[in-house]
């Protein structure tokens, strides 16, 4: 069977898919893909992802140019989530960091504190249309 036949797509026709850098293991970010979405990523070797506030297939990195090009593919025990292993370009997050994942909880000021440095600056990479 192909790796589409044993995902378990949720109700909506999507799964997670956690991306995580193949160099050092930091996760970048979490998506949702469909099954165009899957079959277009292993067609390409580029992440596409199913952006379910735009209802629609993109390639991460579409607008930035921060594209995720995949080393390797797994999926959990159940079939009910991925994980891809990617060479990131630039950055996955778009707020300008690595990972998405930048803030971390400290518990003994009980507040959310940003642990890494912005690698690019998001107004000049997402020009909104005026």
């Amino acid at each position: 069977m192909s790796l589409i036949e044993n995902i378990k797509f949720n109700e909506k026709g999507l799964i997670p898919a956690i991306i995580v850098d193949d160099v050092d293991s930091r996760v970048l970010t979490l998506c949702y893909m469909n099954k165009d979405a899957v079959a277009k990523t292993l067609e390409t070797g580029l992440v596409h992802v199913f952006r379910r506030s735009q209802n629609r297939l993109m390639i991460k990195g579409e607008t930035s140019g921060h594209t995720q090009t995949v080393k390797n593919v797994s999926i959990d025990c159940e079939g009910n989530s991925a994980l891809f292993r990617v060479e990131q370009k630039v950055a996955a997050c778009h707020a300008g960091y690595r990972s998405c994942y930048y803030r971390e909880y400290n518990p003994k000021t009980k507040s959310l504190e940003i642990r890494e440095t912005r690698v690019f600056e998001p107004d000049a990479v997402y020009k909104k249309d005026k």
